[in-house]
């Protein structure tokens, strides 16, 4: 076994010293973020204020929480899918409250074209939270790739309430000229 792959099995292993904590509170950060997006003069200016948000989102409730996390997006990036849910699902087990562990795995079954299993992940995220606008993007992509037009149009309009620079935001005509596939 390599020494990357026993450290991973440690990190998924180990287990949470205590409960995880709650997760950290950026409600006024974020609050600021939406408004300076709103207000954004060019999409440079949007994406950065993006980037801010990520940074927020992707903060962990507690170093255990961070290590999973950085895990699975270290897998992910590597294309290792299967990895990368396990130590998703570990951070989920461990941080139920945690937004980021639901639109990660959402992410997994997204890039898996599993869209089925993506939307109830994605729908976790933003019931943890609600202004979470990658998972609200990730939502509208993911109805759109099931043809349900006409509710990933409300879902990108909802993202594009919170930035109105998002990448995503070319789809909307696009979203909103036809009828949902059947």
């Amino acid at each position: 076994m390599s020494i990357r792959a026993l450290a991973f099995a440690i990190v998924l292993a180990t287990p949470g010293w205590a409960d995880c904590p709650a997760p950290p509170d950026h409600a006024d950060a974020l609050d600021g973020l939406i408004a300076q997006a709103r207000t954004a003069p060019d999409e440079a200016a949007g994406r950065a204020l993006a980037s801010r948000m990520w940074e927020i989102w992707a903060q962990a409730p507690d170093g255990h929480a961070q290590d999973l996390l950085d895990s699975g997006v270290s897998r992910r990036e590597m294309y290792d899918y299967g990895s990368a849910m396990k130590a998703f699902d570990a951070l989920v087990a461990y941080c139920p409250d945690y937004a980021e562990g639901y639109n990660q795995r959402g992410f997994i079954h997204f890039l898996r074209e599993d869209f089925e299993k993506a939307l109830p992940e994605l729908d976790a995220a933003l019931d943890r939270q609600p202004r979470h606008v990658a998972a609200r993007a990730g939502r509208a992509l993911t109805l759109m790739a099931l043809g349900r037009k006409a509710e990933a149009a409300l879902e990108l309009r909802a993202a594009l309430e919170m930035n109105p620079w998002l990448g995503e935001r070319h789809l909307l005509p696009v979203l909103e000229t036809g009828e949902d596939d059947l």
